[in-house]
């Protein structure tokens, strides 16, 4: 039985600690073939993979992740200890270097690469783009990239020939007239403010949802015209959808 594309969102969140390594390799290993992360600069900008606008939560240390070194990142126990406790203390923090290290050995999945707002804020369209962009070429086949910012993605377009994706929280955004002259690949926005019923279409765009871990839910809005839904509980989702 057909039903939608699922993203590891953050690779398997649910399991292990998000936007690492460990993460995006399970997630692979449950069956992705689509994975999501986020992207921020250190202080030295070497790109991360990181979503919050502090370590807190990830690292139980204060401060953003522009506020360190890369050399001092690695250090960090990236390990989301609230929600896992000691179980991956000595898990660390994974470069986009790193991470694309990886995904050349698995040509089968595609990645949506999210450029973070915080970064753009801090370093600059132009800087972020010039560290990230160059990264991706051994994966260049594999990497979609996405963002909130709809002039990163524009920027993007001028620089390469990468899909992009915009994202947004609202379903009428999707005909800002920033993203209506993007004309994206996909469009990613919140489950929760799709319409309750009728078809759902995003002109020449893929329709991506975020975040859903309920197999009926996600199956109701591929039924509509959702072509990708991301979830963070990966392997259980994919098991559902095999029954």
């Amino acid at each position: 039985m057909a039903h939608p594309q699922l993203v590891a969102h953050r690779g398997y969140a649910f399991r292990y600690p998000e936007n690492t390594l460990l993460a995006i390799q399970a997630a692979v290993e449950a069956g992705a073939k689509y994975v999501e992360f986020d992207v921020l600069l250190s202080s030295d900008k070497v790109p991360v993979l990181f979503h919050d606008r502090d370590c807190q939560r990830m690292c139980g240390v204060e401060g953003a992740i522009h506020d360190y070194t890369f050399s001092e990142l690695k250090a960090f126990n990236v390990s989301e200890p609230e929600k896992f406790g000691t179980e991956y203390v000595n898990n660390r923090m994974t470069s986009l270097a790193g991470l694309v290290d990886y995904i050349s050995t698995v040509p089968q999945v595609t990645v949506f690469v999210e450029l973070k707002r915080q970064a753009i804020e801090e370093h600059g369209i132009d800087t972020l783009l010039d560290k990230v962009l160059p990264l991706l070429t051994p994966i260049k086949k594999q990497a979609v990239i996405i963002s909130y910012s709809i002039e990163s993605l524009l920027a993007s377009q001028q620089h390469s020939d990468y899909p992009v994706g915009a994202v947004f929280d609202f379903w009428s955004e999707r005909n800002n007239e920033l993203i209506q002259k993007l004309k994206p690949q996909y469009m990613f926005t919140d489950i929760h403010d799709l319409p309750k019923e009728g078809r759902l279409e995003c002109a020449a765009s893929q329709l991506a949802v975020y975040e859903c871990i309920d197999p009926q839910w996600a199956d109701d809005v591929y039924q509509r015209g959702v072509n990708l839904v991301e979830t963070f509980q990966i392997a259980e989702m994919l098991a559902a959808f095999q029954k």
